[in-house]
């Protein structure tokens, strides 16, 4: 029997991780996610989880105790955002390299300066080469649901790498909403004890992270991608399990929203799905053809689920919350690149929409929907992203 609540995001997050047993629990505060590990320590501290739980001097210093914390085999969690994530990146990529599995809730907000605290998805974007497994969530409950998955993918001995659940900051962590929990028992049978086959031991020594030259370098980093790259089976297989423990259908790698037929698909990652969803199901009464991609898995990067859902449409028009400075949106050059080789592929128009909290609704869904349209029609390839209601008035 599974238990229902209406809780913050924050919160169905710690619940998720609580469900999961990590021994170790390291803890730095950092707005809008300081309310998961909040809610954690107060779970520690009333003896309702059975954790060490780290209070650290920074995020560099939150990150090194999950690296040290999982080469000693023990099963270990964090959340950050924004800067701290950056300040983690050193770690992040050196953990990686060690096939390190740990869980880090990314909570998506924006990177300074000038400081800005609202969400987009600059901060988990830019870690999207360290070799993290990242996961997006459009809802408090695919939040809940994906934790549960992601230790299980993380210490998979195929994959053993860190896994990243990225949430928006604010619009999930702080919102209130109906979250459906599954009984521990259900979540023990699922997730068995961390049992790693390699392991820091007196008994049996081992190095980790040790010096390399030329002659292995590449090799290693191969490693990495290949675990990505061929551990999607093993990626799909166990959402695929979570789906049948919670009795719902998000164990897809994308969710293809009403892409049969459509004309124009946009392809979107995070909360703003749902806006999105709103908005394809009104042009859609319009009799405009419209769907949407949305993303669930970004890394590794799920171009054959996506060409699958895409490849009868006329044009992609991708929103990109992030910007690749001098180029294009990542998700945009993504797709770009996967797309060159398909002579019969869609038109992809980047469009970069959303930075620093800007606001997208319905209106705005239209108006990239029209835009798409047009440079469609035109024929013309744009050679630069679309920025999406730029304020030339107060451009330099």
């Amino acid at each position: 029997m599974n238990n229902i609540k209406v809780l913050e995001g924050s919160e169905a997050v710690a619940w998720a991780v609580k469900a999961c047993r990590p021994h170790v629990i390291s803890s730095f505060p950092i707005s809008p996610q300081t309310h998961i590990v909040e809610a954690l320590a107060r779970m520690v501290a009333n003896g309702e989880l059975n954790a060490e739980y780290i209070r650290v001097e920074s995020e560099f210093s939150a990150a090194s105790v999950l690296a040290g914390a999982a080469a000693a085999g023990s099963r270990s969690y964090t959340a950050s955002s924004s800067q701290g994530l950056l300040l983690m990146s050193e770690v992040l990529y050196a953990s990686a390299g060690m096939r390190l599995p740990f869980v880090i809730t990314g909570v998506n907000r924006s990177i300074s300066a000038p400081i800005n605290i609202q969400v987009d998805h600059q901060d988990t974007m830019s870690l999207r080469d360290a070799g993290l497994i990242q996961f997006y969530v459009e809802s408090c409950q695919e939040a809940y649901d994906l934790h549960l998955a992601a230790f299980k993918i993380a210490e998979d001995p195929n994959i053993m790498l860190p896994v990243m659940v990225c949430m928006d900051g604010w619009v999930l962590t702080h919102s209130y909403e109906r979250v459906e929990f599954v009984d521990q028992e259900a979540v023990d049978i699922f997730l068995p004890p961390f049992k790693p086959e390699h392991y820091l031991d007196p008994k049996n020594p081992k190095t980790w992270g040790s010096y390399a030259e030329s002659d292995v370098m590449m090799e290693f980093k191969y490693a990495i991608h290949k675990a990505m790259t061929e551990g999607k089976p093993l990626i799909k297989e166990i959402l695929n399990e979570v789906s049948e423990l919670t009795g719902r259908d998000n164990n897809g790698f994308i969710e293809a929203y009403r892409t049969d037929g459509a004309d124009v698909i946009l392809v979107a990652m995070g909360s703003v799905a749902g806006t999105i969803k709103d908005a394809v199901d009104d042009l859609r009464n319009t009799g405009k053809n419209v769907g949407l991609v949305k993303i669930r898995c970004y890394r590794p990067f799920p171009y054959e689920e996506i060409w699958e859902a895409v490849k009868d449409a006329n044009v992609l028009g991708v929103m990109d919350a992030n910007i690749s400075m001098g180029s294009e949106g990542a998700v945009g050059l993504d797709l770009k690149a996967k797309m060159i080789s398909k002579p019969e592929a869609p038109m992809v128009i980047d469009f970069i929409a959303g930075l620093g909290g800007r606001e997208i609704n319905s209106k705005t869904i239209a108006k990239l929907v029209d835009r798409a349209e047009q440079v469609y029609s035109s024929g013309i390839v744009m050679p630069e992203a679309d920025w999406v209601d730029l304020n030339a008035s107060i451009l330099p």
